[in-house]
């Protein structure tokens, strides 16, 4: 049976400012890569928190059925929340310990249901680390990211 990981980063310009969201997503038979595949996305006006739940949620959504998959981030906001603060929130109806409203709610309910259908194994990484796959997953959100950055925009052809 094949091994699925994801590779999840998020970026931002300014925080809160532009941002973007990258996803490499692997199976992997006997430690090699059989099947890979590349997601990302971006907002205009975002935070870096956002961008990384972001990630997470767009990995698990892009499996077309129930899956057993390791989440690997770089994001200790995403691996913590999802791993132990979401349990209280929910059962403080969404509110923190200090009574005040979860920030990024919907993200976090989504991200909540969209695990659901999953075995999730949670795996948290040191970015810009030189882990290769970590890497890559920065630089589609950074790519993700680009159409939204006022110095980018449109000026994508003549480089390179």
């Amino acid at each position: 049976m094949a091994e699925l990981r994801a590779y999840t980063d998020g970026a931002c310009s300014g925080n809160p400012g532009p941002g973007g969201w990258g996803v490499l997503l692997q199976a992997t038979q006997d430690g090699t890569v059989v099947k890979e595949r590349e997601l990302s996305g971006g907002e205009a006006a975002t935070t870096n928190n956002r961008m990384e739940l972001l990630a997470a949620i767009n990995a698990l959504e892009a499996l077309s059925k129930p899956s057993r998959i390791t989440i690997v981030t770089d994001s200790a906001y995403v691996k913590n929340g999802v791993t132990g603060w979401i349990h209280g929130w929910k059962r403080n109806g969404w509110k923190t310990s200090a009574k005040k409203p979860v920030k990024n709610v919907e993200l976090w309910q989504r991200l909540d249901e969209a695990q659901a259908r999953h075995d999730v194994t949670w795996e948290w990484v040191k970015g810009h680390a030189g882990h290769p796959e970590n890497e890559r997953a920065d630089e589609l959100a950074r790519a993700g990211m680009a159409p939204f950055k006022p110095d980018t925009a449109g000026s994508a052809s003549g480089r390179g």
